[in-house]
């Protein structure tokens, strides 16, 4: 998976190559964390970034001015609830009409409330399981429609290794992260059948429309910031890798699978965890 022409660091400061020029890229979440390295690295081969926030206009605003000083592609940013289906709907009639295409739809916006089964209440579990599922639903649902009018384009998901293994005290989040896959293998084989009908398929020339999701492990961002240092060398000691990974690393993999020649890959798994689900 490594590829010297991919973004691997924040400190990048010019595009790299032109292998995704002209396609625009939606990335919610888009302005901290994974998603922000996300935005990076499709900018650095030329992609048009619209990056989506829940409600932090500050660091939102930030992000893009920095992001736009580093980088020659354009960018927008879009505030949302993933958890309301007419605002993911509107999001992304948003981004059509401010770049006039979608082509790459990176459903990245994930949220938590941990709490244990017999603590949790109903909206602990309904909040997460909307914003984390439901929102991939209700956003995967718009672009395809714009997508298969156009007879290509990529869906990426970000699942994560908790949606596999499970967790104490994420029965939601679990929950939720494992609802992506079948989501992604029935949209992926959807998808297809779309093109099909169009007589679009078989088409081995052709970029396709793929949906796919990545399943990080434990990454180095802020949601991990609160994990108490005990509980953190626990986490280590079940990695084989030993260590945390990047935001870089998931991002390099959410890339490959949303470039033009990725087109006979979908409906796939793509785990980046250290190995922690071996």
């Amino acid at each position: 998976m490594s590829n010297p022409d991919l973004t691997q660091n924040e400190n990048v400061t010019s595009r790299v190559g032109d292998k995704l020029k002209g396609r625009v890229a939606f990335v919610t979440g888009g302005t901290r964390g994974i998603g922000a390295a996300i935005c990076r690295s499709l900018a650095s081969q030329g992609a048009v970034i619209a990056a989506g926030y829940a409600g932090n206009e500050k660091v939102a605003g930030e992000f893009r001015d920095t992001f736009s000083r580093t980088y020659s592609t354009p960018i927008s940013i879009h505030k949302a609830n993933a958890g309301d289906p007419a605002d993911c709907r509107r999001t992304v009639d948003e981004v059509i009409a401010t770049h006039g295409r979608l082509d790459i739809l990176v459903n990245n916006a994930g949220i938590t409330i941990d709490k244990t089964v017999l603590k949790m209440a109903d909206d602990d579990w309904f909040n997460v399981l909307n914003v984390n599922l439901s929102g991939v639903f209700f956003l995967s649902q718009a672009a395809l429609r714009h997508m298969a009018e156009r007879g290509s384009g990529r869906i990426v998901n970000v699942s994560s290794v908790v949606g596999e293994m499970g967790n104490i005290g994420q029965a939601n989040y679990a929950a939720s992260k494992s609802g992506l896959f079948g989501l992604t293998k029935t949209l992926a084989r959807e998808a297809a059948l779309l093109l099909a009908r169009s007589g679009k398929l078989p088409d081995p020339n052709g970029i396709g429309l793929t949906v796919n999701t990545v399943t990080p492990g434990f990454i180095a961002t802020e949601m991990l910031e609160h994990i108490p240092e005990k509980v953190m060398e626990k986490i280590l000691a079940q990695i084989p890798l030993g260590r945390l990974g990047t935001p870089e690393e998931v991002a390099r993999v959410v890339h490959f699978i949303a470039a033009d020649a990725s087109t006979y890959i979908t409906g796939q798994i793509w785990g980046v965890n250290g190995g922690m689900d071996m």
